[in-house]
């Protein structure tokens, strides 16, 4: 099955979460020479399947012989292979910045942020802090050349990690002067440090500071905090399809605790996402919190007003073009926080968004629908 180019009828589209697949030797080039020993890249072992190898040794929770499915755009297939190459499943335009701009060309895209694919992958499994920031280094470095000469179509987006705010706080004024328009963070910790937790405030600092978003991004997490009480075994179907519901789970508790602890108090300039979790659950979670807020529950809750009050003032979220049930609260909650993604070319999203855009931005008002296909990403960003 192939990925089907349809154009976008309306004027104003902007991809507010797409992808690239990085190239397999990027940490081998990007990473400073002193880290080149420990550089992550494919390797194939004896029976022929590639895999993922994460500072000297096989990555545990990527499975062998399956990178190759993360461009391969609607292949229900997902059994391990050593025919399965991740670098012959590259499709057009996730790994070329000029077929990228053919691709928004055709259709009819204005520009498209862009997130990693690899990079989505590891961070669950590195807990040193020196390498994880020289992984993230290398990868944000990359991603900036890929955009660099793009003309502000291709937008890069940082990769960061509170696993070393210091060195978060560095990298992202780095990456920021090097082209890059926000960062983004996992859905976990390895301290389980909460995201909100005051330990955590210089970035938002810095983020303030610099004028640009920070968003929450769904990857893999550890096994121990997976979004399942259940217990499925290897790579099944079931178990991929189960935990791909799921994943908005993580990035929903991630972002609760920015209200729980008053992080948006303290930093009312922050501008804070959620990324590629759906958008349709955001006002059952503010009804909910805005319930809970004026009870005994809320009480210690370090907010001057209801979090609703917060999440209109400085934060957004990008949902699926196939959420039917979407514009019914957009309007209700506040049309200009909220924008829509590709995803491309994850698999789980295939080419059919055209079709689903269209019918989800339909119901909505002229103004509305203008500032959920571009206009509010353009302006969170400041590329307008």
């Amino acid at each position: 099955m192939t990925y089907e180019i349809v154009r976008f009828p309306y004027d104003g589209a902007v991809d507010a979460d797409g992808h690239v697949l990085e190239p397999a030797t990027l940490w081998e080039d990007y990473l400073e020479q002193r880290y080149a020993p420990r550089a992550m890249r494919i390797r194939r072992d004896e029976r022929g399947l590639e895999y993922l190898e994460i500072d000297g040794r096989p990555s545990e929770r990527t499975v062998k012989g399956v990178l190759g499915l993360m461009g391969a755009m609607g292949d229900p297939d997902v059994h391990a292979s050593p025919h399965r190459r991740y670098m012959d499943n590259i499709p057009y335009g996730a790994g070329d910045p000029k077929q990228r701009l053919d691709l928004l060309d055709k259709e009819h895209l204005e520009r498209a942020f862009l997130y990693p694919t690899i990079g989505l992958l590891w961070e669950c499994e590195v807990t040193d802090p020196e390498i994880t920031v020289a992984y993230q280094r290398a990868y944000n470095r990359w991603i900036a050349d890929f955009c660099r000469d793009s003309g502000g179509r291709l937008v890069p987006i940082a990769h960061l990690s509170l696993l070393d705010v210091d060195s978060a706080v560095a990298e992202l004024e780095r990456s920021v002067a090097d082209g890059c328009r926000g960062g983004f963070v996992a859905p976990f910790t390895h301290t389980r440090k909460p995201h909100g937790h005051p330990d955590h405030d210089a970035l938002w600092a810095k983020a303030t500071e610099l004028d640009v978003p920070i968003a929450i991004h769904p990857t893999y997490e550890p096994h121990a905090i997976l979004p399942s009480r259940f217990s499925f075994t290897g790579w099944s179907r079931e178990a991929q399809w189960y935990l791909n519901v799921l994943v908005r789970q993580g990035v929903q508790q991630a972002f609760l605790t920015f209200f729980a602890l008053g992080t948006l108090e303290r930093f009312p300039y922050l501008k804070l996402g959620v990324l590629e979790s759906g958008s349709g659950w955001i006002g059952s979670l503010l009804d909910r919190m805005d319930a809970a807020y004026n009870t005994n529950v809320g009480y210690y809750v370090d907010l001057v007003f209801p979090p609703s009050t917060y999440f209109r003032r400085q934060c957004f979220i990008s949902g699926d073009p196939d959420e039917a049930s979407a514009p019914l609260i957009m309007e209700q909650v506040g049309a200009d926080r909220f924008m829509w993604a590709t995803d491309y070319p994850h698999p789980d999203h295939p080419g059919t968004w055209v079709d689903s855009l269209v019918r989800l931005v339909e119901p909505l008002s002229h103004d509305a629908r203008r500032r959920v296909l571009g206009a509010n990403v353009n302006e969170i960003y400041g590329v307008a």
